[in-house]
């Protein structure tokens, strides 16, 4: 038995042939990794690798090809409360108020609770993201940010085994997002929360995550490599581009999306690494080489600043 909070082992997806009767390549397969308990996850690829798809067998909202998923110790087979997912869509109720829509979620976890001590646990989340003030308002009263800390209260109010997060922050300007990473890294810290993470933005999964799964490009896509985080784990937006770290774990990222996720799809993957077992990474330490593996038929790798400046 695997002592790993989460296990996935072989995943694979295939969807349904379209009008034309042809069969779809797998968007992914031999998808391997784990998540210890407490552990912070994003995964990064470009679209259309089967991120979000991944996720949805996490929750169990939609079944793959191939391939089983463990959540401590149990098979994934369905939608369950052991599960906190967050979508890009806030998805309140409109009718019900704040507190309402985190009410609802906590009795549905725990229907025998009364609605006062189901309102008090609610509103102790509500307070966690900042909105001790707005638990009596109405979804259409709030900001789209606002909307978005109620779903992640929400969240975090049934006190799931995972936390699922599906770009929680992508349709959100960036001083507000800037704010509610702030927010979410101060209730991991003090909950110790697992969670598992989709974003496409690089300096957000450097401040947040543990680790980070990069997935080459679909279809035939595979989790790519493993790129522990090395800086200290109580970091801070604000502060944490004063540590070189952080810029060698960067450029590392940025190569991969920039010049290296298309090389590791389908049979060129094998050229690299055992797909089972996904190269661990830690850009710029010691010992520890930046892992740019150029094809001899490609140009050298661009230095980050030419990337950025092009």
């Amino acid at each position: 038995m695997s002592g790993h909070f989460l296990l996935v082992e072989g995943l694979k997806k295939i969807f349904p042939a379209g009008g034309n009767g042809e069969a779809n390549p797998p968007v992914f397969d031999d998808i391997h990794f784990h998540i210890d308990k407490g552990e912070f996850v994003c995964i990064i690829g470009h679209s259309g690798c089967g991120k979000t798809t991944i996720l949805n067998v996490l929750a169990g909202l939609e079944e793959a090809t191939a391939g089983n998923a463990i959540m401590d110790g149990r098979e994934v087979k369905g939608p369950s409360l052991d599960c906190g997912v967050v979508f890009q869509s806030h998805a309140l109720m409109p009718w019900m108020t704040v507190l309402g829509n985190v009410v609802f979620a906590v009795k549905s976890k725990w229907p025998d609770w009364s609605r006062a001590k189901a309102a008090a646990h609610g509103a102790r989340y509500l307070e966690m993201v900042g909105l001790g003030e707005a638990i009596h308002k109405k979804p259409a009263e709030l900001s789209g940010g606002m909307k978005q800390r109620v779903g992640i209260a929400r969240a975090f109010a049934i006190q799931p085994k995972m936390l699922l997060l599906d770009e929680p922050f992508g349709a959100l300007d960036a001083l507000t997002r800037g704010t509610i990473q702030d927010e979410l890294l101060k209730i991991v810290q003090a909950t110790h929360q697992t969670v598992f993470m989709i974003t496409h933005d690089v300096d957000e999964a450097i401040l947040l995550a543990d680790k980070i799964l990069l997935m080459s490009n679909g279809p035939h896509a595979k989790i790519a490599e493993i790129v522990e985080i090395t800086l200290r784990r109580e970091r801070t937006r604000a502060g944490i581009h004063h540590d070189p770290q952080y810029y060698l774990i960067r450029n590392h990222l940025v190569d991969f999306l920039v010049n290296r996720s298309r090389t590791y799809a389908g049979i060129e993957a094998e050229v690299f690494h055992d797909a089972k077992q996904p190269p661990v990474v830690r850009p710029g330490l010691e010992g520890q080489p930046a892992l740019v593996r150029t094809p001899p038929t490609e140009k050298p790798v661009p230095h980050l600043k030419q990337v950025i400046n092009h």
